[in-house]
Order: C-alpha cells, then sequence, then structure tokens
C-alpha cells in the first residue's frame, strides 16, 4: 500500500508541474546528435546501422542506465550515407526537381538497437531544443521523411513510433511482409521488395530443383521469423516440407548454438534454406567448420547471398554452390565515384569521420597527452586505391541504389505537393499527412529509365536475380547471375533458371537430391507415414481396376465401367471381352462335333431314304424317322447359334429355335413310341386300335405338341425377350458378353415343358420295354430317353454354376449329347442291321417273336 501511496504522490507532482509550465515542452533525457548534418530549406532524416553491436551492461534498476556503447563500425551504413548525400546534392543541383529549394540531411546512428533507433527517429521528429516559455508546444516534425533503417525489428519499432504522426519511413533494406501492414505501419514505404515475394519466389526454386525435404535457420527477430513464417506457408502449398526450422541470434549461448549444430548434423535433407543476415553467418562459419558440418547445399535471401565481405570469409567453401536471390544489379551514374570519395565526409561530421577513417586504414590517429603508441599512426593522407574492404566493396549497389531512388521519392513528391514549375513558390515545409498521401502515389522513372511507384502497401514491385556462389580460377568467390525471378509475370512464367550455368554443393554440376522418400512411380500413389510430414510416405501399388498415370499422385482413379488397370496400373485399357467364338479351341470343337453330328444325321437319312422300303425301315415308322432324323439335324445346327458374339437375333434364335426343335424331337420319339406300343395292341386278337391312331393322328400329335412350344416362345418373346448383355459382375477385369434371359419364366417354361414331353416319353417307352425281342425300338427309346434326361438334370446345376462363356459351352454341350444319345440310340441299332447284317432285314425276322393274330 505503501509504494501505491509513494506512485500517486509522483503521478500529482507531474499534474501540478505540467500546469505550472503551462505550455512548456522541455527535452526528456540527454540530447542525441547526428552523425552526419547538412542545412537546408527542407530536412530529410537518415537512420543506419553505423554499428552492428553494443556492448552489453548490467541493468540493476536502481541507477539510471549508461548510454549504449556502440562497438564494430560497419562500412555498409557509411556506403548508405554517401548514397543519401550523392541524392541530396544531385537533387539540390537540379534545375528541373525542386528549383530554388534546397534541401539538407541529418543521420543518425541506430547502433542496430531497436531502442536506440526509437530515439534517434524521435529526435528526427522533435528535435532537441527545449521550447521557450510563451512557444506552443505542438510544431511541425523537424525532418520532412526519414530514409532507413536497415534491419526489419528496428524499423517496424521506428514505424509504429512515426506512424502517428505522418512522418513518412523510407526503407532501403527493410524486407520483412508483416510491414506492409498499413494498419499497424501507415507511414512506411520501401524501395526493397517485400519478404512476402522473396518467400514465395525462394519456393518456388526450391520446388523448381525438386527438393521437397528442406531444414532451415532464421534469424531469430522479425525478418527472421516473419520471413520464415512465409516461406513455410509458400513451401507447404508447393508440398515442400521442413524437417527442422531452427533460430539463432549472435546473442545466443554456447548452449543453444550446439543443440542447434547437433540438429543439422542428424538431419537427412541436404538443402538449408537461411533467412539470416550477413554477420550471422559470419559468426556462424566458424561453428559450422569447426563441427564439420559441410557438404549441405545452402538457400539464401537477399540478407547473405551477394555479400562479398562474407563470401571472402568462407575460407573453407561451406557456402560455396550457395543458390538464392538478391536486388537486380544496377547503376547510378556518379554513384560508386561519390561513394569512394570520402574526403567530404569530414565536414559533414567530423567526430564519426575520425573512426571511419580509422578503422577504414586500420590505423590510429595520435591523441593528446599520449605519449606510448605501437600501433600505425594515421597520418590523414591514406589512399583508398591502396586498401580493399568491404567499403571498396560495390557489389550492394543496388541497395544503394534503393537508397537512392528513396530520396528521389521524396523530392519528387516535394515538388507536386509544392506546384513547382521554374521555381517553387514557397519553401514551407508542408504537413506531414498531406505529404504522406502525396508521396504514397508519387511515380517517376530515374536518370537510369528505372521506373518507381509504390504499390496500396507501400511495396514496390518484386524483381529478383538468382545469385549462385562459384569460385573463379583463382578460387575467389564469385556471384554469378543462373537466373530471374519477376512476380508480375504469370505464375508459370516467373522463375526463370539457366541450370546449366549452375555449380551446386562441392563444386558439383549435378542437382543435389534432398527427398524424404522417393517420388512415386505411375501405378503407384502415395500414402503419408504415420506419424511424419507429408513429404515421407510409402509408395502404394494401385489396386486392380484402378490406376495412376502421373508422378506422386496421391490417389489412384477407378478406372470407367468398360475399362480395367494394365499389370503396370497406369493405364486404364479396354476390358478384354469374353464370349464363346469360333476361333478359340473351345468353338471349334463344338462347332466341329456339332457339324459332325449334322453329317451323320444326313448319312443315316440317306441310308433310310435308300432302303425305305425294307422291313426294318416300315416296321419304325419312316415318316416319323424322317421327321426325327431332320429335326436332330437341326438341333445340332441350332448349336451353332450359341457360339459367336451375341446379337439381338442371335440371343432370340438360339433359344426359342432350341426349344421349338427339341420339342419337335421328343414329339416324334413320343410319336414313335405310341405308335410302337399301338402296333403291339394291334397285333393282338380283336384288336383294332391303329386306326385311332395312324398317320394323321400322329403327325397331329407332333404338330400339337410342337405348336404347345410355339406358343411359349412367342409369349416369351412379345413380354420379354433375351437380349445381349455385357455381365460386369462375375470378372472384375473382363466382361462376359451373354445372352440375358429376359423373362427368367419363359427360359425354364421352354425347359420344362421339353422335360415333360421326354418324362412322359421314357414313361411310356419304359411300360413297352418287354415287347418282344426283335421288336426292340422300345428298348432302345427308354435307353435314349434315359440318356436324355441324365444330361438336361446334369445340365441344371452346371448351367447355373458355370462362368461366362462354359455356360454357353454346357449348353451346348447339353444340346450335342441328347441330340447323339437320341440318334445312336434310335438309328445306329438300325443302320447297324441294314447295312451289315441285311438278312435280318426281312419281314419274317421282324415278326419272329409275335403271337400270330
Amino acid at each position: 500500500m505503501e509504494h501505491i501511496f509513494n506512485l500517486l504522490n509522483v503521478v500529482i507532482a507531474i499534474i501540478n508541474l505540467s500546469r505550472t509550465n503551462g505550455t512548456f515542452c522541455s527535452l526528456q533525457g540527454e540530447p542525441a546528435y547526428p552523425q552526419l548534418s547538412k542545412d537546408g530549406d527542407i530536412i530529410v532524416g537518415g537512420i543506419f546501422p553505423f554499428h552492428s553491436s553494443w556492448e552489453i551492461t548490467d541493468v540493476s534498476y536502481v541507477v539510471k542506465p549508461s548510454p549504449l556503447n556502440c562497438m564494430s563500425l560497419d562500412f555498409r551504413a557509411f556506403q548508405f550515407s554517401q548514397s543519401l548525400i550523392f541524392a541530396i546534392e544531385e537533387i539540390n543541383n537540379s534545375s528541373s526537381l525542386l528549383p530554388g529549394v534546397s534541401l539538407g540531411y541529418k543521420i543518425y546512428d541506430t547502433c542496430s538497437s531497436t531502442a536506440l533507433g526509437v530515439r534517434m527517429a524521435m529526435t528526427l521528429v522533435n528535435g532537441n531544443e527545449n521550447s521557450t516559455l510563451n512557444e506552443i508546444c505542438t510544431r511541425p516534425a523537424q525532418v520532412q521523411a526519414i530514409i532507413g533503417e536497415t534491419y526489419s525489428s528496428v524499423s517496424m519499432a521506428i514505424a509504429k513510433s512515426v506512424g502517428p504522426f505522418s512522418v513518412p519511413l523510407v526503407s532501403h533494406y527493410s524486407t520483412c511482409e508483416c510491414l506492409s501492414d498499413k494498419r499497424k505501419y501507415p507511414s512506411f514505404l520501401r524501395t526493397i521488395p517485400s519478404d512476402y515475394f522473396q518467400s514465395r519466389a525462394l519456393a518456388e526454386m526450391v520446388k523448381h530443383f525438386g527438393w521437397t525435404w528442406v531444414g532451415a535457420i532464421r534469424r531469430d527477430d522479425d525478418y527472421g521469423n516473419n520471413g520464415m513464417a512465409a516461406f513455410t506457408q509458400a513451401a507447404e502449398e508447393l508440398g515442400i516440407c521442413l524437417e527442422y526450422s531452427l533460430t539463432y541470434f549472435r546473442t545466443y549461448s554456447q548452449e543453444k548454438v550446439l543443440r542447434m549444430v547437433e540438429q543439422i548434423k542428424s538431419s537427412t535433407s541436404r538443402v538449408i534454406v537461411g533467412f539470416l543476415a550477413h554477420w550471422d553467418l559470419e559468426i556462424l562459419l566458424n561453428v559450422f567448420h569447426e563441427h564439420n558440418i559441410t557438404g549441405f547445399q545452402w538457400v539464401g535471401t537477399e540478407g547473405w547471398i551477394s555479400d562479398s565481405g562474407l563470401a571472402a570469409m568462407d575460407k573453407h567453401k561451406i557456402l560455396l554452390g550457395a543458390i538464392g536471390l538478391a536486388i537486380p544489379k544496377t547503376t547510378v551514374t556518379g554513384l560508386k565515384d561519390f561513394i569512394l570519395d570520402v574526403h567530404p565526409l569530414k565536414s559533414a561530421g567530423s567526430a564519426i569521420f575520425t573512426q571511419f577513417w580509422e578503422a577504414l586504414f586500420q590505423c590510429t590517429y595520435a591523441k593528446q597527452n599520449e605519449t606510448e603508441y605501437t600501433g600505425k599512426a594515421c597520418t590523414g593522407k591514406e589512399k583508398l586505391s591502396e586498401v580493399e574492404n568491404t567499403f571498396t566493396d560495390m557489389s550492394l549497389m543496388p541497395i544503394f541504389s534503393n537508397v537512392y531512388k528513396g530520396v528521389y521519392a521524396v523530392a519528387h513528391a516535394l515538388h507536386g505537393l509544392l506546384r513547382c514549375t521554374q521555381t517553387c513558390p514557397t519553401k514551407t515545409q508542408p504537413d506531414p499527412l498531406t505529404f504522406l498521401e502525396h508521396l504514397k502515389r508519387v511515380r517517376f522513372k530515374t536518370k537510369e529509365d528505372e521506373e518507381v511507384f509504390f504499390d496500396e502497401n507501400g511495396d514496390p514491385p518484386a524483381k529478383y536475380e538468382i545469385i549462385n556462389w562459384q569460385t573463379t580460377k583463382e578460387h575467389q568467390h564469385e556471384f554469378v547471375t543462373v537466373g530471374l525471378y519477376d512476380s508480375s509475370f504469370p505464375p508459370h512464367d516467373r522463375l526463370a533458371v539457366n541450370m546449366a550455368s549452375i555449380v551446386w554443393a562441392q563444386n558439383s554440376k549435378q542437382v543435389p537430391r534432398s527427398v524424404c522418400s522417393e517420388s512415386c512411380p505411375p501405378g503407384t500413389r502415395k500414402a503419408v507415414q504415420k506419424g511424419k510430414p507429408i513429404c515421407c510416405f510409402d509408395c502404394i501399388p494401385c489396386a486392380e481396376g484402378e490406376i495412376s498415370n502421373m508422378t506422386d499422385s496421391i490417389k489412384c482413379d477407378q478406372c470407367y465401367q468398360d475399362y480395367w488397370s494394365n499389370p503396370y496400373r497406369d493405364e486404364c485399357v479396354k476390358k478384354e471381352i469374353e464370349f464363346l467364338s469360333y476361333e478359340e479351341t473351345m468353338g471349334i470343337l463344338l462347332t466341329a462335333v456339332s457339324i459332325i453330328g449334322t453329317f451323320l444325321t444326313i448319312m443315316i437319312a440317306i441310308i433310310f431314304f435308300k432302303h425305305k422300303n425294307t422291313p426294318i425301315v416300315k416296321a419304325n415308322n419312316s415318316e416319323l424317322s424322317f421327321l426325327l432324323l431332320f429335326s436332330l439335324a437341326l438341333c445340332f445346327l441350332c448349336s451353332l447359334t450359341f457360339i459367336g458374339q451375341p446379337s439381338e437375333w442371335s440371343c432370340m434364335l438360339r433359344h426359342t429355335a432350341f426349344g421349338i426343335i427339341f420339342v419337335l424331337c421328343i414329339s416324334c420319339v413320343l410319336g414313335k413310341t405310341i405308335v410302337v406300343l399301338m402296333a403291339f395292341r394291334a397285333t393282338l386278337p380283336g384288336s383294332n386300335v391303329m386306326k385311332w391312331f395312324g398317320p394323321p393322328q400322329q403327325r397331329l400329335s407332333v404338330l400339337a405338341f410342337t405348336l404347345i412350344q410355339v406358343l411359349i416362345c412367342v409369349i416369351w418373346l412379345a413380354t420379354s425377350p433375351p437380349f445381349p448383355f455385357k455381365n460386369l459382375k462375375h470378372y472384375k477385369e473382363k466382361i462376359i458378353l451373354e445372352c440375358h434371359l429376359g423373362s427368367t419364366i419363359g427360359f425354364w417354361a421352354v425347359l420344362g415343358y421339353i422335360g415333360l414331353l421326354a418324362l412322359l416319353c421314357f414313361i411310356l417307352a419304359f411300360l413297352a420295354r418287354k415287347l418282344p425281342d426283335n421288336f426292340n425300338e422300345a428298348k432302345f427309346i427308354t435307353f435314349s430317353m434315359l440318356i436324355f434326361c441324365a444330361v438336361w438334370i446334369t445340365f441344371i446345376p452346371a448351367y447355373i454354376s458355370s462362368p461366362g462363356k462354359f455356360t454357353v459351352a454346357v449348353e451346348i454341350f447339353a444340346i450335342l449329347a441328347s441330340g447323339f444319345g437320341l440318334l445312336f440310340c434310335i438309328f445306329l441299332p438300325k443302320c447297324y442291321i441294314i447295312i451289315l447284317k441285311p438278312e435280318k432285314n426281312t419281314k419274317k425276322q421282324m415278326m419272329g417273336k409275335v403271337p400270330a393274330k
């Protein structure tokens, strides 16, 4: 409670003090001064990291923290500053852009610190001076716009701080996708593409090279985390999996770095995507060499892929073959010479110039009261042509150009807002909000004819060069452009790569393989391994009737009804159509047997015709015998309608013809059986039975029995006739082409009627079996009917259980077997007597055992 009361007392004291001072504004904390500056009518601010790190001090929270002690001078910031100064000098000397208005600049050092960056930004906005007692506290910003910062995390903090004041922050190197969010960063713009495009370009490039199983290391800040998140999302959409995604920051402990090293060494992927800054890798190169992490294919961002300083430090060729995205090469006439002319910096900022000179030439200026100094002393006459370091390296010219374009964007927006023609009517600094809106809509071309504009998110169009790290004959690193990426092109045309000119990791000309599982060939599908990413899968062969005709198919497609998969399961082929044909062995054999049966029947008919006046032919009712032989010939020929491809006419003909012809056969046999019985009765004393069953009655009975079957067949055909049918159920891999019965009742009615007549014939023949030996036709009819009934009784289960064409074969076999049974049993014994035993073919022999009347 005591602490709460103390806090309330402090708040009340502050309120009372503000009331006493009125509108008086006082500077809180120590004033901050620019590293480089020049006066002008309108000031452009600059914020760059002149130092890459700072000395970490313990914060006790008891006393006021001491100012940051910045360390490690970074020459890149001087190059950026020189680019800004060059643009301002060029504009001030121009008669067409902002005539009569001079631009000044104030450039501050952020020391790569977010907190210091915000402080310097607020200094640029507010100034360092205390206001007078009667002066209003609110006033225009001290600068029109701020160019910077280099790093995304610092830019985010600055943009959030200056955004409410509508002071534009135009960055040349902050690529984090998050900065495109205008709700959070309304005044942020940039002349370098967003990581959204870079992340997608990296993912498309990784996919283009066939790498689906990669590792990733990212800088543990907004740049690395947001960039990797965008890359991960794009990679997932393209079917790429991350085996690991590790974070790194230069302040990490040794233990944390070792865990990262172990993760990389135990991995199976051979590609590492690095969302890092160049100095992160400068530290990691030593770690990788120490732990023998070599042979990996590195994929880099614009943050390090074209950094010559990093390349010079890679003595062990760990990054050799690295490939990544860089801002397209560009030139700004006169900029290189201006950057290398460092003497004017002395007038812009003497304090930082001394540090810069000492670091540039590795010397030290003698200080007052310093008696002993053994190092190299600076004379001030050192020549830049005698040294070679990061400052003299112009590989980041595209980034220097971004600074140049940012300044010119500010100048063109001012030119339009101030309505400048031959001269600018006013030199007054415009309202920040109005200026910001003009800056967002600015569109111009540089003197190199490059168009500059911002989209609705404050981003420029995304274009990248694909850079490959190679070595020269002198074993020096060189950056070779091997492709281009342009986000303004259609999706399939954005990426263009010259594969032949790429040198891969370990100086190989062959594209490295980095997959969790090898691609599944056509005929298989991918099945993700349990508990693993989707890039780790097994290849499962497609099931029968299914195919996959592309590599890495995720599913097998079912073939259409009339198609089936080939043995390799990569193509649907027409199903084999099965029916009993004349070309196959079974069809040929059955056709041959049918023709033989027809031929034998004709031969027997000829024999009977030649001996029609002999007693044995007369005794066996020659008229019915010839009709029976005719029907048997038709019966054998009828079986041929069952062979061949079913058609509408053949389906209707085969069953109806078979039914009618067989009834004709059985009717003839039945007539013959009745004749035998009647003839035997007629030989008995006082019998006059033959006059009731003479030839007219025999013909009429055959006709009547046959007409009944014809009627059944007509009803069958009229109601539901047989038709060709593709049976797809019995076999999956082939189609059985058969005749569907149409009406099952009709079919079984036809067979049932035949069976009924056959049974009746069998019973009558069986009753006549004890007739005299020489008058023996009844015995042969009995035996033939026995065969007939046996064949058709066994036919029923065989017909039902036989598959495909064998169903038809069973039916043909039953027809032929019963036909041969009738032919051989009834006519063969008579032919034997006619041909081989003519002496028995007499009336006396026929009547040998018949009792006299």
